[in-house]
């Protein structure tokens, strides 16, 4: 029985479950597969990317205070995050992965580090 690549169409020659004729192909084939079909979806993780990076650069020691302005000039979006979490006595936190962010008053922020 014989088979044709995926990818390209050409005859595979070799192990009975392969589906491509090279490497190339494959990689081909899964980018194609695998690449964000949507705008929204590729600017959303890009966002989530960029603040997790800033939040991460601001917070090297794991807890730390900092203000709005400093956030914003980094080029921080509030508008993405990943999750809320809420404790007992109803403080809110907003994490960016295991990155988080608490409001505080005077235009200030409390970073966090989730521990794993």
């Amino acid at each position: 029985m014989q088979k044709n690549c995926l990818e390209c169409g050409e005859k595979i020659v070799g192990r009975t479950d392969k589906k491509f004729c090279d490497d190339a192909c494959r990689n081909s084939y899964n980018n194609k597969v695998n690449k964000d079909h949507k705008n929204i979806v590729r600017n959303t993780n890009n966002w989530l990317r960029k603040n997790y990076r800033i939040l991460e650069q601001l917070n090297p020691e794991q807890k730390t205070k900092v203000s709005r302005s400093k956030l914003t000039e980094k080029g921080f979006n509030f508008n993405y995050f990943t999750s809320i979490y809420t404790t007992k006595a109803g403080t809110v936190y907003y994490f960016v992965y295991d990155q988080g962010y608490l409001p505080l008053e005077g235009d200030y922020f409390a970073l966090v580090k989730r521990d794993s």
